[in-house]
């Protein structure tokens, strides 16, 4: 397989889908200009919106979304590879999905992903988020087929459950990308580890663009875009500001990779173990 660019769209996406495009589309068009061949935009790329009632309010349909429907109408016009790393989406039953989507270079749709892992947290300092309150869960993991391999995708929060990072190498997947909108607090203690162990873990690339800085409802995001390599090497780092960084993916590294550390060729059936009493304390 050969080589080819791939670009993280790094953004401080506003309240409302028209500035979201606004602020997203130019930094597309400058990655495919460098080169890239595949671009991939963060978790809530349509828009970002802490407050729940006017969340709602803002939401459309996948199709009615002007920030949705310029990207995919851009992705068509540049020929290039687009993931939507998600939009946040009204449902056909009414509700929400975080859903991340893959568009090809002729401006069609081919793959989509609703996340399945919700981000349900009361952080240290009482930062508190309840997502299960407005999305509805995914309940299918996802694998895409592009021109230079297989693609597993997911969503932010679902970096912290290893076993849909094995599931989808198991199905194939040679990139996994992981577009997020990471906390500030919780990106400065764990972003780059998580990423380079499920790099390492499954043998496969990371692509993981990020939200970046302060949006509305004073959401602290920890931006650092990554992308990583197969032996969990960091390829590039976004930084904390709004841009892209854009790398030289080579997939011979992957198979290289896994037959090096052959280990999703080890997995073994075993008995889980069954709950223990936790001892008294001492007297």
């Amino acid at each position: 397989m050969n080589t080819l660019d791939v670009a993280l769209i790094q953004l401080r996406t506003p309240a409302d889908q028209a500035a979201a495009l606004a602020q997203a589309a130019p930094l597309i068009r400058e990655a495919a200009a460098r080169g890239a061949r595949l671009i991939a935009t963060p978790e809530g790329t349509n828009f970002l919106q802490r407050d729940r009632a006017k969340m709602l309010e803002t939401l459309k349909p996948a199709a009615a979304d002007v920030c949705v429907q310029g990207l995919i109408g851009l992705a068509g016009q540049l020929g290039v590879w687009l993931l939507i790393g998600s939009a946040l989406v009204r449902r056909a039953d009414g509700g929400a999905a975080n859903r991340s989507m893959l568009v090809d270079p002729n401006g069609r749709v081919v793959a989509a992903y609703d996340k399945i892992h919700m981000f349900d947290v009361d952080l240290p300092g009482g930062e508190s988020y309840r997502e299960s309150a407005t999305y509805r869960p995914g309940t299918e993991a996802v694998v895409a087929a592009l021109p230079w391999g297989l693609l597993g995708m997911t969503v932010c929060y679902d970096v912290r459950f290893p076993q849909l990072y094995r599931a989808l190498a198991h199905a194939g997947a040679d990139f996994i990308s992981v577009p997020s909108a990471f906390t500030r607090q919780t990106g400065l203690a764990h972003w780059h580890v998580l990423l380079r162990a499920r790099a390492i873990e499954t043998g496969a690339y990371v692509f993981a663009p990020a939200q970046c800085g302060e949006h509305p409802g004073k959401r602290l995001t920890y931006g650092h875009s990554l992308i990583v390599d197969p032996w969990g090497a960091v390829l590039a780092d976004g930084g904390e500001a709004p841009g892209f960084v854009i790398a030289e993916i080579d997939p011979a590294k992957i198979e290289a990779a896994r037959r090096a550390i052959p280990s999703l060729n080890h997995d073994r059936d075993f008995a889980t173990p069954s709950a223990a009493s936790r001892p008294n304390a001492a007297e």
